[in-house]
This record gives structure tokens, sequence and C-alpha cells, in this order.
């Protein structure tokens, strides 16, 4: 029996859908939205029938027959702090979100609600899987430095754990005898431990790790401090600095990893420094993994969008070589095939679906 799983995965301004058949993927768009629509909601979480609408008038120019649908998959938000694994999208989840119980507020929040309207229309379940809030660290990962501020588990943790998957079946040993490092590079970036099949530990592309495109990473405390009370900027001009004006964008003044390197190749040099330091501060977040696994590195593993970049991946390698030999690259983001595969598992009784609580 072949099993069709319609995934929507919300981004910040787009909405990916695809239709899986099994594990082959029969299509997927990128339905675009402006932002004179998105602005016309006070809250991400108000954006979700205008979504919806969108994401049924393309369905129905594709001619998608809704009744053959088996599951409907979205991504999943920054909940609470979850294990890894595909979940049934329940009332509970639904009541939460809606009730602004979660760690931050992002599109993602979006999928399970558009999934389990959808699927609720047609009788079927709704899943979710592994969402940005799979939170396996242990203890020590959560100490910052501040008792009122602990670290918080909040990565791609879609992507990574898939990534991790693939390489263990190229290396023909089980995912959770396994230790990785994997560094998804995007707009935001996020360096993970995998030790023995568990997140122990990783950075946050909000709030820690290396800059990246458009966020700062890790930054001093006094000058952030003393940047927030000058004055100059209200609480929501800080966050906009740190997630959205940070990074190569606050160095260049782009985030187009493809620009600034033509910009290196006509030898800007503020361009190339920028870049490397970059390179740089991934390869530190590595070595600090590599310490976490005690130097038992099965691969290392990089994925996300710059993953592309062969400038940019030879560049961290030369940093980090001397740490493991094998080195696995999967470029692009596979969230879409991530999702679908996730709810195929548990379709075909390969895995427990878990229930939200």
């Amino acid at each position: 029996m072949a099993y069709h799983i319609l995934v929507i995965n919300p981004g910040a301004g787009s909405t990916r859908v695809a239709l899986f058949k099994d594990k082959k993927s029969i299509f997927e768009e990128n339905i675009k939205h402006t932002p004179d629509e998105l602005l016309q909601f006070s809250k991400i979480i108000d954006q979700y029938q205008f979504r919806k609408k969108k994401i049924m008038e393309f369905l129905t120019t594709k001619a998608i027959e809704l009744k053959s649908l088996s599951a409907v998959v979205g991504r999943g938000g920054p909940f609470k702090p979850l294990t890894s694994g595909t979940y049934l999208v329940n009332d509970k989840l639904i009541y939460d979100i809606k009730a602004g119980n979660y760690q931050s507020e992002h599109p993602s929040l979006l999928g399970a609600m558009i999934a389990k309207e959808i699927a609720d229309e047609l009788g079927i379940d709704a899943y979710f899987v592994d969402p940005v809030s799979v939170d396996e660290f242990w203890e020590l990962s959560r100490f910052s430095g501040l008792k009122e501020i602990p670290r918080k588990a909040l990565s791609h943790a879609l992507n990574v754990r898939m990534v991790a998957k693939k390489t263990a079946q190229k290396l023909k040993k089980p995912y959770e005898k396994c230790n990785f490092i994997i560094v998804h590079l995007g707009t935001g970036i996020t360096v993970a431990c995998h030790l023995r099949g568990k997140q122990v530990d990783s950075s946050n592309a909000n709030e820690d790790g290396p800059f990246s495109p458009q966020r700062t990473g890790t930054l001093p405390t006094i000058p952030l401090v003393e940047l927030c009370f000058s004055g100059a900027y209200q609480l929501k001009d800080i966050k906009k600095k740190l997630n959205r004006e940070g990074g190569m964008l606050s160095y260049l003044g782009t985030d187009d990893v493809q620009e600034i390197e033509a910009r290196i190749a006509k030898e800007d040099k503020k361009a190339e420094l920028v870049y490397n330091a970059m390179i740089y501060q991934v390869a530190k977040e590595i070595g600090a993994f590599a310490v976490v696994l005690k130097g038992k590195i099965d691969a290392i593993i990089v994925t996300g969008g710059i993953a592309y970049s062969k400038r940019f991946v030879d560049g961290l390698r030369a940093w980090i070589r001397f740490l493991c030999k094998k080195f696995y690259i999967y470029p692009g983001e596979g969230e879409m095939e991530a999702l679908a595969l996730g709810v195929l598992r548990v379709l075909q009784k390969e895995e427990e679906v878990k229930a939200y609580e």
C-alpha cells in the first residue's frame, strides 16, 4: 500500500508545500507571501487561516484529490521541550499554541495548526516531526553562567537528525551507537553534538554559537548590556538587531553568501575577512563539541543552504580536518523529506507515534 503524505512547512516569507508518495516527492512548491500580505496580521499566529487558504488554492491548481491523502504533516515549532520523534497533533498542542505556551514566536508554529485543520476535514491524522524544541540536553548543557538564564535546547533538529541517520546508514552502524558533530548552515546556524543517538548539546541559532548571515550568535555581555541601556533602542529593536540584522548583514550590508563570495572574487578584503571570521567561529564551535565527545567522533556532517558553497565548506574543513577523517556534506535543508519520512516510519509501523502531553 502506498501512502500519500501532504507536507506543510511555514517560513518567514513563504509556505512550502509538498506531496510525497511514500519516500518519493511528487511535487514541491514554495508559496511566497509579500510583506504587505503578512503585515496585516499583528501576530504570526493570526496568519494560519490566510496561509491555509493559499495552500488550498495551490492544491486546487494541482488537481490534488484530497481524499487520497493518508496523512498531513506540519513542521514542528519552538514548543515546550520534547524528545525527538513523530508526534500526533492533538487538541492539547493546538490549545498551547493559541494560548502562547511556547518558547518563542516563529512561523513554524503554524505548521501543526494548518495540518490539523486540513486533516480533521478529511478524517485523517496530522503529525509533526522533530520540532525546533527537541530537548535531549544533559544537565551540564543547561548552564549558562547565570542561574536566571538557563540555556535552551532550540535547534534545526529536523534536518540535523535526518542527515545524522543517513550518515549512520552509510557507516553501516546503528544511529544509537554513533557520535556525530553536525553543522546546519543557513540564515541561522546550528552546531549540534550527537552522543549515541542523543543531541546532548547544541548551539542555539537565536541566542549563542557562531554568527551567521543574519544573526549575531554569542556576544560580549557587558557591551551588549550597555547597548541595551543606551537609550537608543527599545526591546523590539535589540531583538531585531540580534536575530535579523546581525552577522554578515551587520558587517557587510547583505546576508547573501553568493553576493559576498562575488565581492571576494573582486578582491574585497573586508568581505573576505568577515566571511573567514564566520568560518572560524563555526570551526571553533565544532572544536568545542569535539571535547564533549572526548575526541570519539564517527563523522562530522555539514548541511543547510550554505553547504552548497564549495568555498565555505573547504574553508571550514581546513580548520577541522584533524578532528575526524570522515566528513559528509548534505547541501540544502531537507526538511520536507524529513517530515515525510518521519510520518512514513509511523504509518509503516517502523516507529511508535508519540503523544504531546
